[in-house]
């Protein structure tokens, strides 16, 4: 089966292969900017993007925002906080 692209938010960049690291290196990253403990982080960042990684399978392409969506909704229900981080990445100072 061939690999999910994720179209970008700005349709200026080229469409690229889903990531699994990097979806979980971003949620990881969200999780311990909050100061959740490494091992915690770890373990929401691993179920984040193993549901989103269930999510785009089978699918040809998918958005960048529709990724960012879905992984917030799933971390939402783990680390509210860190959710919220993760939505507003680039938008918050």
């Amino acid at each position: 089966m061939a690999a999910t692209g994720v179209v970008k938010r700005s349709g200026d960049r080229p469409t690229e292969e889903f990531s699994h690291e990097k979806l979980h290196s971003s949620v990881l990253a969200a999780c311990l900017s909050i100061r959740i403990p490494e091992g915690e982080a770890e373990t929401v960042a691993n179920i984040v993007s193993n549901l989103v990684g269930a999510w785009v399978e089978g699918k040809h392409a998918v958005t960048s925002h529709d990724l960012r969506r879905i992984a917030a909704k799933h971390l939402s229900d783990l680390q509210p906080e860190a959710s919220y981080l993760y939505q507003h990445h680039g938008l918050v100072l």
